[in-house]
């Protein structure tokens, strides 16, 4: 099972912030560093204030050497086909290829009319999502030398020289995620490397999964093409009083947590509760960290969870 480790800036976090724990990361042995794509916190203040996520990945990718680097997920919203296929493969290219894409049709609206984004409907974003997954993947691997033209419900790309390239080829691995039963398999199966499933139940993963590979025999890819991977919030302890103020640190209450993610409890324990998962297909996890300043608690998972189930 890989691990990766996933923050929500928008809560609360400076550059410097997200640069701690990246590096951290790093040198734990964690496969990736990913990073949301939200303007405005869910709760709090939110202070400093939202750090754009590509703007962060870009300095990340300076600043770190062999950690991969992404977003869970992208808002199709937010930009831009063209500008965002620059935005990547400049970063890809930053960080000598080793960028991931999530990318997804945007849900927050009070995000969207806080810094003037439209939000349409939810088919339409579903649309805008599917168009610039075309738009981005046609740039990326349309030859050197020659033109990209699209003509889409939403975007039209007329006579594009499709540049600049990515450093990864074809292109950087794209990953969408969600429970949608029908759309979001067969975008999943036409784009994707990567499946994920974020904060739900086994069954929940097990049902999705289900979809998704079917979706994608139906595709006519190769069943191991798709990884697949789910996104739970962590608080371990080596004991349980520090299993308790870890969850006490991010304002959620122990027997929630113990309800609703696997990653609570020791390293033995979080061993076990995965366990089931692991059955399921789960692959890959990311670690939800909600308190950036812990680092310690990256070290304890690292050498108790990671090290056990790698």
């Amino acid at each position: 099972m890989d691990f990766r480790v996933f923050v929500e800036p928008q809560q609360g976090a400076s550059y410097a912030d997200q640069l701690a724990v990246a590096k951290a990361a790093e040198s734990l042995g964690y496969s990736a560093f990913f990073r949301s794509d939200h303007y405005l916190a869910m709760s709090g203040d939110g202070l400093p204030g939202p750090t754009d996520s590509w703007v962060t990945l870009a300095g990340l990718a300076r600043e770190t050497s062999t950690i991969r680097l992404g977003t869970m997920v992208s808002s199709a919203t937010f930009r831009y086909p063209g500008p965002l296929a620059i935005s990547v493969a400049q970063v890809d290219e930053m960080s000598g290829g080793r960028i991931d894409l999530g990318l997804g049709t945007g849900w927050f609206e009070d995000e969207h009319t806080s810094y003037g984004i439209p939000f349409p409907s939810l088919r339409e974003r579903f649309e805008r999502l599917g168009e610039q997954l075309d738009i981005l993947t046609g740039l990326w691997t349309t030859p050197t030398g020659q033109t990209f033209d699209y003509t889409g419900a939403h975007y039209t790309v007329a006579d594009s020289p499709a540049l600049p390239k990515p450093a990864q080829r074809p292109h950087p691995p794209i990953i969408i995620g969600g429970k949608g039963a029908k759309r979001t398999p067969a975008l999943a199966a036409k784009h994707a490397a990567e499946f994920n499933v974020p904060f739900d139940s086994l069954d929940v993963i097990k049902t999705q999964y289900g979809r998704v590979a079917e979706a994608v025999t139906q595709a006519g890819r190769e069943p191991d093409s798709m990884t697949y991977s789910a996104c739970f919030v962590v608080a371990a302890g080596r004991n349980d009083a520090e299993v308790a103020r870890r969850a006490q640190a991010i304002g959620r209450e122990l027997d929630e947590l113990r309800t609703n993610t696997p990653l609570v409890g020791t390293p033995a324990e979080i061993t076990d509760r995965l366990a089931p998962f692991g059955e399921a297909g789960v692959e890959r996890v990311y670690l939800q960290v909600l308190d950036l300043s812990d680092l310690d608690h990256l070290e304890l998972f690292a050498d108790g969870v990671v090290a056990a189930l790698r």
